[in-house]
């Protein structure tokens, strides 16, 4: 694998486990140092060990995405422990699935606090540093979710959308500072969320999703990584403000039946 990232610092937030999980593990074999925080203690200790163990620099923090003391510390921990701050992926959400009628304002609340405000919060806090250092990169995980809308997730709808463009906002903000801020857009995605929100008809949704995509399965978390680690590197070096969709090709289709047999 490549070194894109020797020498390099990187924050990556809800990196306990899923994509955050992976990007922080591709940041490291990659040569990066990586602070992974996570709402889990144990799950940021775990990744952080498997970082280490494999030849890799890492330190953990437990932190709640959506509190601004918790991001200050957290950029404050890597300013500690290294020095710099050259690559920030805002990675934590949350959801909750219900109709809109339904969905409770403490739920609406929580959902674009953590989905949205903590990427609000990561450049607020980590954008300075690198306006000191003269560059820097931030990639925001985002979802197709942002770009079209779901029957129940309303919440998580409006608040992906909210990174989306507060996404572009960012870049236009900073593009004459040497730092450029992108995002990600997945589709469906195989992390341990899917077992959360469906229990034990987990298999049955993951069937329903790989269908929904024209490749036919579920994307890894390992791959939204690799998307992540791309915006991230010098390879990008010519885009920011954009909103990569790494989506199996679920956005590319009009959803009208085919007007010839394929």
């Amino acid at each position: 694998m490549s070194r894109r990232f020797e020498g390099q610092v990187a924050i990556v937030t809800a990196a306990g486990s899923g994509i955050g999980q992976a990007s922080a593990l591709r940041f490291a074999a990659e040569g990066a140092c990586v602070l992974v925080a996570d709402l889990s203690g144990t799950r940021a200790r775990a990744t952080a060990q498997a970082i280490a163990e494999a030849g890799g620099e890492a330190a953990w923090i437990k932190m709640d995405a959506a509190e601004p003391p918790a991001i200050e510390d957290t950029v404050a921990l890597a300013l500690q422990r290294w020095g710099r701050l050259d690559l920030l992926v805002n990675n934590a959400g949350y959801g909750e699935p219900a109709l809109l009628c339904e969905t409770t304002v403490e739920s609406w609340n929580r959902t674009l606090a953590v989905t949205l405000t903590s990427v609000f919060l990561g450049l607020k806090y980590a954008l300075p540093v690198m306006r000191r250092q003269g560059r820097g990169a931030v990639v925001n995980t985002a979802s197709v979710s942002g770009m079209a809308g779901d029957v129940g997730m309303p919440a998580y709808n409006a608040a992906k959308a909210g990174v989306v463009n507060l996404t572009r906002a960012a870049a236009l903000e900073c593009a004459g500072q040497g730092i450029r801020v992108n995002c990600v857009c997945p589709g469906g995605i195989d992390t341990r969320v899917t077992q959360i929100l469906a229990g034990d008809r987990a298999d049955e949704l993951r069937t329903m999703m790989a269908a929904a995509h024209p490749l036919q399965r579920m994307g890894s978390a390992q791959e939204i990584a690799a998307a992540i680690a791309f915006l991230a590197s010098d390879e990008a070096s010519f885009i920011t403000g954009a909103a990569l969709v790494a989506d199996g090709g679920l956005t590319a289709a009009t959803g009208l039946p085919p007007y010839v047999a394929r």
